[in-house]
């Protein structure tokens, strides 16, 4: 994979505009991915659901043999855009446990709902493992 910046570009914070992936290999596609863990139970702040949610992530990619170096895309739907703001440093701590210092392209949507009252983040993800 290599990351797309322009040289003219500032580079951005916490993703990256865009990444090349060229060979063969295998893509994995993962459903959203909410905040709610095991036995379904959320817990009531955005830092903590984002945590979970990125922890499930790297927990199905493990099962397809892959990591969180191999996601090259996010797609984030939050239903509060304060919430998630005043998160910031949780879910810094949260991504820097889990993902580590991979910033892939990603998509921050704020939408009014997600189908479980209770979740307050999805997250989506594509990844891309190079054939060895």
């Amino acid at each position: 994979m290599r990351v797309l910046q322009p040289a003219e570009w500032s580079k951005p914070r916490g993703f990256s505009h865009g990444v090349v992936v060229d060979g063969p290999g295998k893509w994995i596609v993962l459903a959203g991915q909410t905040g709610g863990n095991e036995a379904g139970e959320y817990q009531t702040d955005m830092a903590g659901q984002v945590g979970t949610a990125l922890k499930r992530i790297v927990k199905l990619l493990g099962e397809a043999g892959a990591g969180p170096e191999h996601i090259v895309r996010l797609t984030w739907y939050l239903t509060s855009k304060s919430e998630y703001e005043a998160a910031g440093a949780g879910i810094g701590a949260a991504w820097k446990e889990t993902l580590g210092r991979n910033f892939p392209p990603s998509t921050l949507l704020y939408i009014s709902g997600l189908v479980d009252t209770r979740a307050k983040v999805e997250i989506e993800v594509t990844a891309f493992v190079p054939a060895k």
